[in-house]
């Protein structure tokens, strides 16, 4: 018989032989681009020829005021990094006025309140209203352009609509999550320089009342530069006011529903958002307009194939880059439906998830391992409970998700029939990840795997050149400059530089350890520098360090994270006591405990403290904490050579503390 194929190399144009590749259907933003015959060509595509990909897809998803004249224009040696130079564009057109313009009363946000059953849903209509009164009482009180309001609120549309009010008059906005203490918020809202601060009287989280109003006057008083409060009601109940306080809501009312939108540069900034380093002070990332809003968008669209009509279940709190990815400007620039989690996995009960899942019918779930981990220690019957028919994609975020909750997460959740995306980040959106790719494509647990369009991931040894082959581990680069990454650190260009450019110059380094495996697919082996991921938080370990220092009966610290079945890490601190102190050890660990969860947040709080008599250093005085962690980790063979220790004997003396501290802990957990 007549073989084909030998005659198809030949016939490539000839579309009779082979089913063509539909680009304009499955992504239209691509439709003009020649000679794709499947999803793989556009991956190559996108990264041989990111520049006119990222073009096409810059003018077909986003609203231009004027077009842009220069797709890329970036150096990541020196950390230079621009994008869509010369267009100009608003944000919150592009994520309400032109979807009001088409269909005002679909549902832009559903606000999932603490008490189950009480969700209110807000139209692009409302949405756009409640923005353009914000706006302009904003305006009204002084906020311009280029100004840093500081956001200090839950998951509500009064929180979306504050960021969307700072997008459309020009300002930046600064979220800060609502769970840090007044002494993090207040270095935030130094950093940022804010005047204003935009807050509610209380938050409602898993069933309790939480003063925010009160952290924001206690973190205000040591913050001369705030001029003025907004604060919002979030429960009927009254808080004090005094004169730099605003009453939000009857202030709006009186203000019109029409707020010119200002006419933004591609690369003026959108906003900062706080990230742990690995020094004790918290970075300030700034992403800037277009770049940040397209990639937002699209990975939005086809990491989770979002459609039209769709229910996207983010559960990230606003405070965090999820919750700004992914539960407002991604979904919003789409047109979608977005749901906003005010309460906690376990309010009322293990079921809430999935209660709510069949409550709002939601379509794309996007979660954090930590949580599933915590539920699937609940069983299965929690999950059974409810219908989640309406589920087709469920996605994990912050920290890589062991086995044992992807196969739960999958099976019991997913019924084994919704893919599973577990998404790796960097700095503003989703870089690896299982989807976009065929829908019969294999996806293996436990890995991030392709990378998404226009990102070309890169493993480094440790003399710094690049590994080809697979099967194999090292450093995570990535070789080209995406539109969605962080521009700077604010006011600190050179921090930005040393922390992401210099390590592998000419490529952007992520902090990341990664394995190639032999059929190309990534998987995320952890941090490579000192931050701990706690429950998908991440956290310096000289952050936490920086606090328990700061006890007078404390002489110095070392912190590591180890492995926690719920949280993925915890933290574990060892602590060297000043001479001559005399305390009861109990008593110090409470209290240490306590500066903690005041100067940062309840998360960042020691699981164990260890009292020891020395840490293990280097003869130059470096704190090992790499023996640390194997300790802790009870991998005393891979201790490795302690011949370069100042005093090895201190080891064997933290072993053995170490073995008592687990002792008294699983004694504590025998009795009744």
């Amino acid at each position: 018989p007549f073989n084909a194929s030998l005659l198809r190399p030949f016939l490539s144009g000839v579309s009779s032989f082979s089913p063509k590749f539909n680009v304009a259907a499955f992504m239209p933003e691509a439709a003009g681009i020649q000679g794709l015959s499947d999803r793989s060509t556009l991956q190559e595509f996108s990264v041989s020829n990111g520049e006119s990909f990222w073009a096409a897809a810059a003018r077909h998803r986003l609203s231009w005021i004027s077009p842009f004249h220069t797709a890329q224009d970036c150096d990541l040696s020196r950390g230079r990094i621009k994008w869509f130079e010369g267009g100009k564009l608003n944000v919150s057109v592009n994520c309400l006025d032109r979807h009001v313009h088409t269909c005002p009363e679909k549902v832009a946000l559903i606000w999932e309140r603490d008490e189950p059953g009480s969700e209110v849903e807000v139209t692009y209509r409302q949405l756009l209203e409640m923005t353009c009164r914000l706006g302009n009482l904003l305006r009204r009180r002084g906020v311009k352009k280029g100004d840093c309001v500081t956001i200090y609120m839950p998951p509500c549309p009064l929180a979306v609509a504050s960021m969307l009010a700072c997008a459309r008059i020009g300002a930046a906005h600064n979220v800060v999550f609502a769970g840090f203490s007044a002494e993090a918020l207040a270095e935030r809202i130094r950093d940022a320089h804010s005047s204003t601060v935009i807050t509610v009287n209380q938050g409602v989280r898993g069933g309790k009342v939480i003063e925010l109003k009160k952290t924001v006057d206690t973190a205000v008083d040591s913050c001369p530069m705030v001029q003025q409060v907004l604060v919002a009601m979030r429960t009927e109940n009254p808080v004090a006011m005094t004169a730099r306080d605003v009453d939000m809501e009857e202030e709006m009312l009186k203000e019109d529903v029409v707020c010119e939108p200002a006419v933004m540069d591609s690369e003026d900034v959108l906003f900062l958002l706080y990230t742990s380093g690995s020094t004790g002070k918290p970075k300030g990332l700034v992403h800037t307009q277009a770049g940040y809003l397209l990639y937002a968008a699209l990975t939005h669209r086809y990491v989770f194939s979002y459609h039209d009509g769709d229910v996207f279940g983010c559960v990230a709190d606003i405070g965090w880059i999820t919750g700004h990815s992914y539960s407002v400007y991604g979904p919003l620039a789409n047109g979608g439906t977005t749901v906003l989690f005010e309460s906690t996995p376990i309010y009322p009960d293990p079921g809430r998830y999935w209660e709510m899942v069949q409550r709002l019918k939601i379509n794309q779930f996007y979660g954090a391992p930590t949580a599933i981990r915590l539920l699937l220690k609940y069983g299965d019957q929690w999950v059974h409970k409810y219908d989640r028919s309406t589920l087709k994609t469920l996605g994990s975020v912050g920290e890589p998700i062991n086995t044992e909750a992807w196969e739960w997460y999958h099976r019991v959740v997913g019924d084994g029939r919704c893919p599973v995306v577990d998404t790796w980040w960097q700095t503003g959106g989703i870089c690896i990840s299982p989807r976009p790719s065929d829908p019969d494509a294999e996806i293996v647990p436990g890995m991030a795997m392709r990378p998404f369009f226009g990102i070309k991931p890169v493993l480094m040894d440790t003399e710094g050149k690049v590994l080809t082959s697979n099967n194999t581990s090292g450093a995570l680069c990535i070789s080209q400059p995406w539109p969605g990454m962080a521009r700077t650190i604010h006011n600190n260009h050179q921090r930005y530089i040393e922390t992401y450019c210099q390590p592998y110059p000419g490529y952007f380094f992520t902090g990341d350890g990664a394995y190639r495996s032999k059929e190309g697919y990534y998987q995320i082996t952890g941090r490579l520098d000192d931050v701990i991921n706690v429950s998908g938080h991440r956290i310096g370990t000289a952050e936490i360090e920086d606090v328990v220092n700061q006890c007078s009966a404390v002489a110095e610290s070392a912190c590591i994270g180890y492995s926690h079945d719920i949280k993925g890490q915890g933290v574990y601190t060892f602590v060297v006591l000043k001479k001559d102190v005399d305390v009861q050890e109990t008593d110090l660990s409470r209290l240490l405990n306590d500066m903690v969860s005041k100067k940062i947040a309840k998360y960042a709080c020691p699981d164990f403290i260890q009292f020891v008599h020395r840490l293990p250093k280097t003869r130059s005085g470096k704190i090992m904490r790499r023996v640390l962690r194997k300790v802790v980790e009870r991998d005393l063979n891979g201790l490795g050579d302690l011949s370069t220790l100042d005093d090895p004997a201190a080891v064997q003396e933290i072993i053995q503390g170490h073995r008592e501290l687990r002792g008294q802990q699983q004694q504590q957990q025998q009795q009744p």
